[in-house]
């Protein structure tokens, strides 16, 4: 009987309120179809994790709302010498969206971003200024799901969630309401496949859960190439990979964001349904 490596994949409390399950069984699919046996558990409280082939953060989902917690178990997982993937330095790089600096300093295009200690009115006013702005996007360096993310105008208060703490301050960048925003996934470092998120009308948020919609988008060669170029600076190889990106007034695209630790995938959309990426998880074991 060939070997069947058993794979823990990370999944929310069950207390968590967005639906994971659909999103779940069609990664699991994959993995199994590529040959591995696949197990939940819950990130916050996984228990023992010693006689897995790979533990996969797939579905820790709501990490930014517990970071302590986060951060503990990242600790863990590398003080046990556990196999992950994606690698913890990686996961733990990416947890915080400061690396959004350091790409911009490697010459990457990314979004605009003035990081704020605490924010506040007048800091927002200096932020907006530093920009060369009249309207912005606040989120926390650790977030996802557009939780704490708020667009502002000029003039308008810092949200009430948002006073006193650190925030990064962005450009609304007009991409995403004329074209929407750009996710390319990677698996093992190949391109897989590409789509396009388009907000509801009104809002600024593709999430599914605030209205966007996506569709299959067929990735030129430039938005192949600065997606690399962003993967390329990562602690080390990242195995799964969704590089989020946005265009500006003229259509030139910048980095929104680096998904390497919980990322959808879109495998619907995939050519191979996610051949590419069960090979990528079974290939690092």
């Amino acid at each position: 009987m060939p070997f069947q490596p058993r794979v823990a994949i990370l999944v929310p409390a069950p207390d968590y309120e967005e639906r994971w399950q659909p999103a779940f069984a069609r990664k699991a699919a994959a993995l199994a179809a590529a040959g591995l046996i696949v197990e939940q558990r819950v990130w916050t409280d996984p228990g023992d994790l010693v006689g897995y082939d790979l533990v996969l953060p797939l579905f820790a989902w709501g990490y930014q709302r517990d970071v302590a917690a986060w951060y503990a178990l990242l600790d863990r997982l590398e003080s046990e010498g556990l196999p992950v993937v994606n690698p913890v330095p990686v996961l733990r790089w990416n947890s915080d969206k400061a690396y959004l600096a350091e790409l911009g300093g490697k010459g990457v295009a990314v979004v605009p971003t003035v990081e704020v200690a605490a924010l506040d009115d007048a800091r927002l006013a200096e932020a907006m200024a530093e920009l060369g702005v009249d309207e912005v996007v606040i989120k926390p360096a650790i977030s996802g799901g557009a939780d704490g993310t708020h667009r502002i105008a000029r003039g308008a208060p810092v949200p009430a969630d948002a006073i006193g703490q650190r925030r990064l301050v962005q450009p609304l960048m007009p991409g995403i309401l004329t074209d929407g925003e750009f996710s390319l996934f990677f698996f093992a470092g190949r391109f897989s496949h590409a789509i396009v998120k388009r907000p509801a009308l009104g809002d600024f948020r593709v999430q599914e859960q605030f209205g966007g919609r996506e569709t299959l988008w067929n990735a030129s060669g430039a938005a192949q190439a600065l997606a690399a170029a962003a993967l390329a600076a990562a602690p080390a190889p990242p195995v799964y990979a969704r590089v989020d990106m946005v265009g500006d007034a003229s259509g030139r695209l910048h980095i929104m964001e680096l998904e390497l630790i919980e990322p959808s995938l879109f495998l619907h959309h995939a050519p191979d349904k996610g051949a590419a990426f069960g090979s990528a998880v079974y290939g690092a074991i």
